[in-house]
């Protein structure tokens, strides 16, 4: 989420091949040190918060409740919000395709004795039995990294009828606002917004997927999902930091972050 700007529609390997796991893999493992600071710093509070911005969920109001139920995080990186899951009462799974990601998070579950299963796979195809959760959660995670006409056909399978998907994207005028220099974005659209879908950063290679709000529409519900509200992530007045995608100020006026939540209704 933190190397976010400059995306480019890519015209390469089509969608589905192996190619993009592999590039976005190759991309987290390198990241992967980095972000165990991140991680150990998350994992270090009990409070659930949201995004860039840090939203805490006691404003936010975006989880469904866990107690006593079985949950998974597609995409759970160094699994911090894993963990705010598991405390909270849930059946917590981290999925991750990354091994160096998962190698962080297991010495972050001993350094903060919370344990729950970890498991080694793409949200693309994930090797769970139907029907076994009632919650599943992406924050940055599957939900722009994966391609989503596959992971959202797999939380449907893997998620109870009257099961929950909550999932943290970036908004979709950020993407059509970001520029394909290194600048951050500014008030002019520079990406087009009809064939949303799979974008490729041009320093790193990484592949990501951003829709439209019609076409996420329309894939939730012909995967049997009912949607039940989009909320539009806004930081603090007083936010102050600024990252090299995205202001402050730039968030405050338009959504940079939106949270999608669906409920299978069949």
């Amino acid at each position: 989420m933190l190397h976010f700007a400059r995306l480019v529609p890519s015209e390469g390997t089509p969608v589905g091949e192996p190619s993009y796991l592999k590039q976005n893999q190759r991309v987290w493992t390198e990241w992967s040190a980095a972000y165990e600071k991140v991680g150990r710093r998350s994992w270090a509070t009990d409070e659930v918060t949201w995004g860039i911005w840090h939203i805490p969920e006691s404003e936010a109001r975006l989880l469904p409740d866990v107690e006593d139920r079985d949950v998974l995080e597609l995409g759970c990186g160094t699994a911090y919000v894993s963990s705010w899951l598991q405390r909270r009462g849930g059946r917590a799974v981290g999925l991750d395709p990354t091994s160096a990601q998962l190698d962080t998070a297991t010495r972050l579950q001993r350094e903060f004795d919370v344990r729950f299963p970890l498991v080694q796979a793409v949200a693309e195809s994930v090797p769970l039995a139907d029907d076994a959760f009632d919650v599943i959660v992406s924050e940055y995670g599957a939900s722009i990294w994966s391609d989503p006409f596959k992971w959202i056909p797999e939380a449907s399978r893997l998620l109870r009828t009257g099961g929950e998907l909550v999932f943290l994207v970036n908004g979709m005028l950020l993407v059509l606002c970001l520029p394909q220099e290194d600048e951050v974005a500014d008030d002019r659209l520079k990406n087009d917004y009809f064939g949303m879908h799979r974008f490729e950063t041009t320093f790193d290679e990484s592949v990501e997927f951003h829709l439209g709000h019609g076409d996420w529409i329309r894939l939730l519900r012909a995967n049997g999902f009912e949607i039940e509200d989009l909320v539009e992530l806004r930081p603090p007045a007083d936010a102050s930091k600024d990252y090299d995608f995205v202001t402050a100020g730039w968030a405050r006026r338009w959504p940079s972050e939106e949270v999608w939540k669906a409920r299978k209704i069949r």
